[in-house]
């Protein structure tokens, strides 16, 4: 069943209809992201139906809205992860980096209304949403330039405030929505992330935004002979025990087993073949770094990535992002994600090594809306959110 698309300007009659909202299938729901109106709202590889094959220990809904959702006539999506709430048949109900939804429309309600009343219905007392607009920006240039101790990204003027983030916050608050944590670190998702900008760029372009340090650290790994090639399946135990030796060298644990990167790599490619890769950099027939990359539409996201401890003098890990960098900006993409960063400018603070790293492609940190939750309607359910947060807090 293919989505049948409802273009801003044309079909004024199909578009004054009021939405409805219905389960979808896979195929129309992957039909809409793939037509014109889909990938002008920019999904992300979460809001796939493929990652709800990833997520174990969670129940998957489709909803799609529009005129005629089961004709396939859609104007967004969500992909709707339901955990149950130990000892009771109640859901919390996370759309991560989702809905697939127009934010600049004034009309949110029309939709977002028979979201949570089908979700209410389906055993949900809250629902945790991750708002696709974008908040602020800071260039690299200018975060380079005000490092410093106990600094931080929200004591920074911003070079870039986005209005429709801004609007839909006000509008999100308004509705009994607030936002989780204070700097992200209620977030499942990062709320800063690094972004490298490819539209209408050169290759020439993204090598001269590359800092000195940067451009002489691919050339030394071009000069010693490090190749960079796009691994397989096969690979992933390879590339898992390179990322638990970055997590002790770096000090952070991202808790994910090596059977979760095989069922995302499965999953992904079945549903688009090419949608994850995983990249490899080779040295004397050893591999000293492996990252992963996924493409959805026009939006590529560097993952995650490992390394070795010894051999870094002849930087594979500048090598293949790199390369991940020129293959993103040749199958077209817009931008370059390279996902999450640190709040972090303090230089002393091991956290802002990472940051640092990310600083030299030239790119901007864009802090996201984060996540925004809201606990359903009822004395119930605002009991049961409650208990749910200490849950967590327990964890």
């Amino acid at each position: 069943m293919s989505a049948l698309l409802v273009p801003p300007g044309r079909g004024r009659e199909q578009q004054n209809r009021p939405l409805r909202l219905a389960p979808v299938t896979a195929e129309t729901y992957r039909a809409f992201l793939a037509s014109a109106t889909g990938a002008a709202l920019g999904a992300g590889f979460l809001q796939c139906p493929s990652w709800a094959d990833v997520k174990e220990g969670w129940r998957a809904r489709l909803l799609g809205w529009g005129p005629a959702p089961e004709a396939g006539e859609l104007t967004g999506v969500a992909l709707v992860l339901l955990r149950q709430f130990p000892g009771t048949r109640k859901y919390f109900a996370y759309l991560p980096e989702g809905p697939v939804a127009d934010w600049a429309a004034s009309g949110i309600d029309g939709w977002l209304t028979p979201v949570l009343e089908h979700l209410r219905a389906a055993g949900a007392f809250a629902v945790r949403i991750g708002p696709s607009p974008a908040y602020r920006r800071w260039d690299a240039a200018l975060l380079k330039s005000v490092t410093g101790s106990g600094v931080r990204l929200a004591d920074i003027l911003a070079g870039e405030v986005d209005p429709l983030g801004t609007a839909v916050a006000e509008r999100l608050r308004a509705r009994g929505w607030h936002r989780c944590g204070g700097d992200g670190d209620g977030d499942a998702q990062p709320r800063h992330v690094f972004q490298v900008p490819l539209a209408g760029r050169t290759g020439d372009g993204l090598w001269s935004g590359l800092n000195q340090e940067w451009r002489r650290n691919v050339r030394r790994a071009q000069k010693e002979g490090v190749e960079v090639v796009v691994g397989s399946a096969a690979e992933l135990p390879e590339f898992y025990r390179l990322l638990r030796i970055t997590e002790e060298r770096d000090g952070f644990r991202l808790g994910r087993s090596l059977a979760y990167y095989e069922r995302q790599y499965a999953a992904l490619n079945a549903e688009e073949p090419g949608r994850m890769k995983l990249y490899l950099a080779c040295y004397d027939g050893e591999i000293l770094a492996a990252h992963t990359m996924i493409t959805v539409g026009r939006r590529v996201w560097y993952q995650t990535g490992a390394s070795a401890d010894h051999r870094r003098e002849v930087r594979p890990s500048n090598a293949l992002p790199w390369r991940m960098l020129l293959d993103a900006h040749a199958l077209g993409a817009d931008v370059y994600d390279m996902r999450g960063v640190p709040s972090t400018l303090d230089p002393d603070e091991r956290a802002y090594g990472l940051l640092r790293w990310k600083l030299g492609t030239g790119g901007q940190v864009v802090e996201t809306l984060g996540e925004w939750e809201k606990p359903l309607d009822g004395t119930a359910n605002h009991t049961l959110y409650r208990a749910f947060q200490a849950y967590l807090a327990r964890r």
